[in-house]
């Protein structure tokens, strides 16, 4: 899950999605947002809203949630948690209202109006958040329930709630002084414009670098329908009789698996790698340097050796100590497993007298060889029997109604953004309706790249408020009549957001702050982990995994080389996000005397460093489109993924030994750990699902990297 909308991300971090009394605006009664949506659970009103809604709606919401924060501020009355900390709680629905749809559709379905507006309001977010976050009296009114936070008596949440209120005012600089927060504020203000900028250089340079060639033959291996598609595209920019092949945001590309054609693989590749480095207006390395120097200041300036310190204190690795220590424990084995593996692929280059050495271009082409030979199937036999509609509907939603009893039913009657998208009621094993569930699964050219979960609306006792949430992907759309049929990491991918989804939904707690995947950044990503499981557990994987032209079920047979090949190309795997999340570190461990002047070379000298200089397996993200660090919330946090593995790793495990797909499973998860939301240390939710801390094995043994 990357949560690349930034303005989002912003204000969901002070102002809470609420349906509750309000106070009125001054909004004309013709704006989308002057009103909550009177539509079911509070779900965004699409069709009403207007590019000319969105501006009005942020000045109006940041004009009355600041008056909210200034009455709470300067209440006379000594402060109470009702009169300050719920209070708060309660401001700003008109800012949460907006802010949700914006920064959502900023990502899903953005134009040139979005662009614009995104790149002014990102500042203006910025010191609306600080003018909050650095109010002397506001913070006195907190710290002052803080220091007495034992003589309350407050049930366990609001405790948790208060304390975490506490820790963010002293990590936004409350404690600064005058003059010292004026800097912060500045610095805040340009980081913002900064994160904008990166992340809108990385969507039009996607769209703008695609490989255009001149000749079907050049395509030769991707599928007919596919160059039919991609003279489609080259039409629509102007090159009739040429072939577009669009840039995706990983440094690898799909079509790698399958162009026979050498020197167009190594065009593609040097494409992908080439972005947001190559001079232009795309070139993020300036906004990268200026970024990590910023970052860098801010965190000296809040009594940190450097921004990773800072950004990981708050989460549950605590250390950059912690964190270089497991990505260095990692690093050796990954990469001996990647070597092997290209040992490998060198063997069947020469059988087939190549005479090249392996490059990064050819890595994917020819290890589907290897995997044909080893396991004799390649991914291409796979996708007939993983079409979409049929993944979803007795694959994704049958595994949640075995584990957690769901129920889902379509709905065409709720307005949509994109034609594309699809919107489902969501029931609990009860029958009451629990959310609803927003599907995005196609690739557009305003969308941003990979595949994310958004809440529209967060659950909420204090609110009334029920769960309204999103999932997107960027599978390619097939032309019309043609059914979607997905890749093996696609199908994975779905459950993967589901899992996020599920997060959401099984939301319980009392205050906004807490409510769904509010929770640590290194947490957040294992509950979506677990949910892989279910894709190639047997009884869901024979449910869903039917030819879309015969409905005969998978063969036994490629099903058991399925599973049999799940460590294959780990080695891989984990050396591309491995080298990625070390770029991570390597960016916010320094401090601002230390960033340095050429991106590139200190991303080569920094990959050496850490051993993971294998140039057939570059970063998964190189820097210059490293839109997780550099525009999205993941900032020293990209380690997060791998170390909410490990206690997803322990997670399957445990279902495993109690027996698997059982509802007795799936309520105890969900009672235990989904539904807590951010409602309290989340290494402790961990303990109370499973009884004791999660132990490393089960991940190294899932990754190869417990093999000689």
């Amino acid at each position: 899950m990357n949560t690349n909308l930034i303005i989002a991300a912003g204000v969901a971090a002070v102002f809470s999605v609420a349906h509750a009394a309000e106070p009125a605006s001054m909004l004309p009664a013709s704006n989308a947002f002057a009103k909550a949506s009177t539509l079911p659970f509070g779900y965004p009103p699409f069709d009403q809203i207007k590019n000319e809604d969105y501006g009005p709606a942020f000045a109006e919401g940041m004009r009355i949630n600041a008056a909210e924060i200034e009455a709470i501020a300067n209440n006379q009355q000594p402060a109470t948690f009702e009169n300050t900390i719920v209070a708060m709680e309660k401001a700003g629905q008109l800012l949460s209202r907006v802010s949700s749809v914006f920064g959502n559709l900023s990502g899903a379905n953005t134009n040139d109006s979005f662009k614009a507006l995104e790149r002014e309001l990102s500042p203006k977010l910025a010191a609306h958040s600080d003018a909050i976050r650095l109010n002397a009296r506001l913070y006195a009114r907190i710290k002052s329930l803080y220091d007495k936070r034992a003589k309350l008596h407050l049930d366990a949440e609001s405790l948790y709630v208060l304390e975490r209120y506490h820790t963010d005012f002293v990590r936004a600089g409350a404690k600064l002084s005058n003059a010292d927060k004026e800097k912060l504020k500045a610095l805040n203000g340009e980081l913002a414009q900064l994160s904008t900028s990166f992340a809108q250089n990385v969507l039009e340079e996607a769209n703008a670098s695609a490989l255009i060639v001149d000749t079907r033959e050049e395509l030769a291996g991707m599928p007919d329908k596919a160059i039919d598609a991609a003279a489609a595209d080259a039409a629509k920019r102007g090159l009739t009789g040429k072939f577009a092949i669009p840039v995706v945001n990983t440094t690898g590309q799909a079509n790698l698996a399958v162009l026979t054609n050498r020197a167009v693989r190594e065009r593609l590749m040097a494409a992908s790698l080439a972005r947001g480095s190559h001079g232009g207006k795309y070139d993020n390395t300036q906004v990268v340097l200026k970024t990590a120097k910023l970052r860098a200041e801010k965190a000296a300036l809040l009594g940190y050796a450097n921004y990773a310190a800072y950004s990981l204190e708050d989460q549950t690795a605590h250390t950059p100590e912690a964190v270089n220590k497991m990505l260095s424990e990692f690093a050796r084995p990954a990469v001996a497993n990647a070597r092997k593996e290209g040992a490998e692929i060198q063997a069947v280059i020469d059988k087939e007298n190549g005479g090249f050495q392996l490059a990064a271009h050819d890595w994917s082409f020819y290890s589907d060889k290897v995997r044909a030979e080893r396991f004799n199937f390649d991914q291409n036999q796979l996708k007939p029997y993983f079409e979409l509609n049929n993944v979803l509907t007795n694959g994704v939603f049958f595994a949640a109604n075995k584990v957690y009893g769901l129920t889902f039913k379509e709905r065409k009657d709720l307005p949509v953004y994109d034609p594309d998208v699809r919107v489902w009621d969501v029931f609990d094993a009860d029958g009451k309706q629990l959310a609803i569930f927003i599907g995005d699964y196609y690739a557009r050219s305003n969308k941003r790249g990979g595949a994310w979960m958004n809440a529209y609306v967060s659950q909420s006792k204090l609110m009334g408020t029920h769960p309204v949430i999103a999932n997107h992907l960027n599978i390619p759309k097939p032309n019309a009549g043609e059914p979607t049929l997905l890749t093996y990491d696609e199908l994975r991918t779905a459950f993967h957001e589901f899992g996020h989804a599920l997060h959401g939904m099984f939301s319980d707690v009392n205050y906004p702050r807490c409510a769904g995947t509010r929770v640590p950044r290194d947490f957040v990503e294992f509950p979506s982990q677990v949910n892989e499981m279910w894709s190639v557990w047997p009884e869901v994987l024979s449910n869903y995994a039917k030819h879309y032209q015969t409905g005969e079920p998978m063969p036994q047979a490629l099903l058991d080389k399925v599973i049999a090949s799940k460590k294959f190309n780990e080695g891989y795997r984990t050396t591309e996000y491995l080298a990625a999340s070390i770029l991570d570190q390597k960016w916010h461990q320094l401090d601002a005397s230390q960033i340095p002047a050429d991106v590139l070379a200190f991303e080569a000298a920094s990959l050496k460093a850490a051993g993971v200089d294998y140039a057939p397996v570059p970063p998964r993200y190189r820097t210059t489109y490293f839109s997780h660090v550099f525009a999205g919330g993941y900032s020293a946090g990209y380690y997060g993924y791998l170390w909410s593995e490990k206690l997803d790793a322990d997670t399957v495990n445990w279902f495993t030994e109690n027996g698997g797909m059982l509802r007795k499973n799936g309520d105890w998860f969900r009672k235990m750990l989904l539904s807590r939301g951010g409602s309290m240390d989340a290494m402790q939710m961990f303990r109370n699902f499973r009884g004791r801390d999660a132990r490393i094995e089960p991940l190294l043994e899932r990754r190869g990297l417990t093999e000689k």
